[in-house]
């Protein structure tokens, strides 16, 4: 069967192997049926010919029916069938038939249809017998002068394939091919006898790219192609000629096809690592990523960059304005990539340019409408944040552009600038006064929450002055409008009311309302109506209806409109600015003018929240903030903790994280020069020391072949491999099974091992599988005869989806003595597990708190663990992590110092893009007891939620149940 496979190029999948028509069959078919039927006839009979059965019976009468057919689709199945027939006897000769064959071949390539022609030509370059291809040497080279270039092109591969395999039979064919290209004027024929020229004689190759090397700019272009592939190859070999190569393929980069364009530029920096070259030829690929329509290409060349900017750091700095032309691409992941190169190239000499850049894409997406405008902005803002942090020189500019479009921009492109300005006015005091007065001057105008509390919070750190403290006063107090609130609101609804007063009676002296039964109105025609109580109500809940929705500050609307979050925010920043005024003021009585003002906020606040003039009450959390609050400005004077608290340590503590971040970022980049960094002790490569038969540059092409071949598979080590492999069936089954299972990104291989363990041949033995979840087998093993106490590999591939867990199960079946008979051994169940899909991830906290409250999913995992003795709830976490494979994105700060309770949040990407999100709510109960709590996992997808909340290592860490 390996030696059918080996001469294929096309494997045909059957759907029922038990459904196959017998060989007389197919005899009756051939004989009886017609060119249209005989098609289908021959498309079966290479189906069960691919699967396993040669069935050799059939060539005679393939030849006698099929061979003197016209039909040209017949004729194109008759030379399949000759690539997969077996043309040897049992004692290894060539079959009588073959002699038909060969003739029928011959007469084929002497055929007046040129198409004809190429066909058995390009049958000729699969061919392996001598015998077979002796005879049809002649017809063969008579085809190289044929007046159709099809032809031609077909035959200068031909015979460059009969001198690889049989070299004595055609001696002459490479001074044949370049006789042929030197008189070609064909392009595509032209090509095609270089590359065969290359693949069959490397000096005469050189020699004939010696004689045109002058005219190889104004060549084709598929002719370029190819003298640009054997010039790589011609100069690792012989360096003297590299100068030369170099001057043209300087030409090459300024050719019209792009494809030559990038060969040459790709060819230009294997050669060379002069930085002139480097340059030259990353401004092609930049250049090639603007002109190209095709997303595809561009990602290829900005890639392309990228390896060529790590490999030689600093020298495509001048380059960094023109790779942000690529921004004019309407695609995201385009642009992302080209700003992330961007922003890796910036230095202090350009960096004004790239933010000027950077300022105008920003401000063209509020005025214009760009597919993903909102990704697109984010994106924007993200890159400015890194240039700004970087070079403190363009910081005070950038944060006043990001400030002036703050009201523009929607609420998550605000909530990234408020996190911008935050982290630059700790990281740069300098700014803070001018900062904090542009932020307070644009409170007026903000509609966010989110927004509003992180510049109510940059307002209350960072108002060090007695003037930004009044000027923040002013526009706080502005911004929140008439206070007490209850007081105000109600006042606009009696300005609402029409008027009337409630009619009263007399009882017994003294006034009484009347019931609210009813009351008469006089309508536009004079007559008299009865108003009910119900439309009174109706009436009057309408008027507060109006109320609610009058136009209001934006901070009283928010507040009333029960966001009490930003009003716990806005009574801790109240609080501060009174505790700094009076430590910076002598003026005792302003202070507490202040203090005074701002307790009469926070309890109308209150009021407000519990009145029916809000859509929600105030929930009890936001009322105890507010109120301890109000205690501490009535206690800071005697109680100088309180000031500490509110003043110095949360401030100490949004330091702490900014420094977290910072060592973020450097240990990043620590990571990334260390990838690229040469030891001190590492060995130096001085080719004159070498051995004359190594070559430079050889090592990179045998890495690059390695890649190709799918990577270095000796450095996996032999108990890696043992640990993935799978038992199948048990040891007393006639047939032994287990496979070896390897997991690639997209597929899973399963590399199986059948042992006949009993002494009689099992006929038709197949193996079958099946697929619970997102799997699929798309390659299945073919049907084989296994002889007794022997063994066969065979394997099988099933694509993997999306990241969910699966599972593969199946059974082997063979024939028994009796035709009638078939046996099954059942396999065991293969569990694919998702945890070699998923990968530990960062992302920030915003990133995360909005795919939070975005993925529906959830799965709760109660957890009651009993840990080993002196295990706490950090190496429970560590341990968690190392389980699911996710990492954690609490800061250590956060989880420093030992406590009973423990809550952090941890986050993991799949393969395919999948976002994974838990949070781990735990207590430990005492020094001995039980670890117990829940883990909450979300994602977009039912199925990674599920999976993730029952993955078998979750066991190994105690009782563990899924809600």
């Amino acid at each position: 069967m390996a030696t059918y496979l080996e001469s294929s190029y096309s494997l045909v999948h059957q759907d029922n192997a038990a459904d196959q028509p017998s060989v007389q069959d197919f005899r009756n078919q051939l004989e009886k049926g017609t060119d249209e039927t005989k098609v289908e006839t021959m498309k079966r009979i290479l189906t069960v010919m691919l699967n396993g059965n040669a069935m050799p019976d059939l060539l005679m009468h393939i030849i006698r029916f099929v061979m003197p057919s016209k039909s040209k689709p017949l004729k194109k199945l008759l030379y399949m069938y000759y690539e997969v027939c077996p043309k040897l006897d049992a004692n290894g000769k060539l079959k009588q038939e073959m002699i038909l064959v060969c003739n029928g071949i011959r007469m084929d390539l002497q055929h007046a249809n040129e198409y004809i022609r190429g066909n058995t030509l390009r049958f000729l370059c699969k061919l392996r017998e001598p015998e077979l291809i002796e005879p049809l040497l002649a017809p063969a080279r008579a085809c190289l002068e044929h007046r159709h270039s099809y032809v031609r092109k077909n035959a200068v591969f031909a015979i460059a394939s009969i001198f690889t395999h049989s070299e004595a039979l055609m001696p002459d064919a490479p001074e044949l091919i370049q006789a042929f290209l030197e008189s070609e004027s064909d392009n595509t024929c032209k090509r095609n006898a270089f590359a065969a020229l290359l693949s069959i004689s490397h000096e005469k190759a050189l020699e004939y790219l010696s004689s045109v090397f002058e005219g190889i700019p104004n060549s084709s272009e598929l002719l370029q192609l190819v003298e640009l592939e054997f010039i790589r190859k011609d100069a690792i070999t012989n360096q003297q000629n590299k100068a030369r190569y170099l001057r043209l393929i300087f030409d090459l980069l300024e050719a019209k096809e792009s494809t030559v364009v990038y060969e040459a530029a790709s060819s230009l920096t294997s050669l060379t690592n002069n930085p002139v070259a480097v340059k030259a030829a990353a401004a092609k690929f930049i250049e090639l990523s603007i002109k190209e329509s095709d997303n595809n290409v561009k990602l290829i060349v900005l890639e392309r960059v990228n390896q060529l900017r790590q490999a030689n750091e600093g020298i495509l700095d001048d380059l960094t304005m023109e790779i942000l032309r690529v921004l004019s691409s309407p695609d995201l992941d385009v642009r992302k990539k080209a700003l992330e190169l961007a922003m890796d190239m910036v230095s202090s000499k350009n960096v004004e340019e790239v933010v000027m850049l950077l300022k105008k894409e920003l401000a063209k997406t509020v005025d214009e409408q760009y597919e993903k405008n909102t990704e697109y902005r984010s994106l924007l803002i993200h890159s400015i944040h890194q240039c700004a942090i970087r070079f403190s020189e363009i910081a005070e500019s950038v944060v006043g552009l990001l400030m002036d479009f703050i009201q523009d921009f929607n609420n998550a492109s605000a909530i990234d600038v408020i996190t911008f300005v935050k982290e630059v006015v700790e990281r740069f005091p300098k700014m803070r006064s001018s900062i904090v007065e542009r932020l307070v001057s644009t409170l007026s105008e903000v509609r966010a929450g989110k927004v509003y509390r992180g510049s109510l919070w940059i307002v209350g750190e960072y108002s060090l002055e007695e003037s930004d403290i009044q000027a923040a006063w002013k526009r706080i107090r502005a911004s929140l409008g008439e206070i007490p609130i209850v007081a105000s609101e109600a006042r606009l609804l009696e300005e609402q009311h029409d008027g009337e007063e409630p009619k009263t009676e007399q009882v017994n002296g003294h006034s009484k309302s009347s019931a609210p039964t009813g009351s008469r109105k006089v309508l536009a025609d004079g007559t008299y109506a009865t108003e009910s109580a119900l439309t009174s109500q109706a009436s009057a809940q309408a008027k507060l209806d109006a109320v609610k929705a009058a136009q209001k500050p934006p901070l009283r609307q928010l507040i009333l409109d029960g966001d009490y979050f930003l009003a716990s925010v806005l009574s801790s920043t109240l609080t501060k600015l009174v505790m700094r005024h009076s430590e910076i003021s002598k003026d005792a009585a302003r202070t507490n003018a202040l203090r005074a003002e701002a307790m009469l906020i926070m309890v109308s606040i209150i009021r407000a929240g519990q009145s029916q003039f809000v859509k929600a009450p105030i929930d009890e959390d936001s009322v105890d903030r507010i109120m301890s609050c109000v205690r501490s400005l009535a206690e800071f004077a005697q109680k100088k903790d309180l000031e500490t608290a509110f003043l110095d340590d949360t401030r100490q503590a949004f330091r702490d994280m900014v420094q977290v971040e910072e060592k973020k970022r450097a240990e990043k980049d620590a990571v990334l020069k260390a990838k690229s960094a040469i030891q001190v002790d590492d060995v130096i490569g001085i080719r004159q020391f070498g051995k004359k038969n190594t070559v430079e540059g050889a090592e990179e092409i045998a890495m690059d072949l390695e890649k190709a071949t799918g990577g270095d598979t000796a450095s996996e080590d032999v108990p890696s491999k043992l640990s993935r492999v799978v038992q199948l069936t048990g040891f007393s089954d006639p047939v032994y099974a287990e496979a070896y299972v390897q997991i690639h990104q997209f597929d899973i291989i399963l590399d199986v091992l059948l042992v006949n363990q009993t002494r009689e041949t099992l006929q038709n033995l197949c193996v079958e599988f099946a697929t619970l979840g997102d799997l699929k087998v798309v390659e299945r093993p073919t049907t084989q005869n296994l002889p007794g106490l022997d063994f066969l590999n065979v394997q099988a591939t099933i694509k993997v989806s999306s990241t969910d867990t699966g599972v593969i199960f199946g059974n082997v079946v063979y024939d028994g003595p009796s035709s009638t008979e078939s046996n099954v051994v059942i396999l065991n169940d293969v569990h694919v597990d998702i945890i070699d899909y998923i990968q530990p991830a960062q992302c920030s906290e915003t990133q995360f708190r909005t795919m939070w409250t975005e993925f529906e999913w959830e799965n709760k995992v109660n957890i009651n663990a009993q840990m080993p003795e002196g295990t706490g709830l950090r190496e429970f976490m560590a341990r968690l992590m190392k389980v699911t494979n996710m990492s954690c994105l609490t800061p250590d700060a956060s989880l420093s110092g030992d406590c009973q309770f423990l809550s952090a949040n941890l986050y993991a990407r799949s393969v395919f893009g999948e976002d994974a999100l838990a949070n781990l709510s735990v207590e430990k109960e005492g020094e001995n007891g039980p670890v117990t709590g829940f883990l909450r996992i979300r994602s977009r997808s039912q199925g990674l939620a599920l999976s993730l909340g029952s993955l078998k290592g979750l066991t190994k860490l105690g009782e563990m149940t899924t809600a």
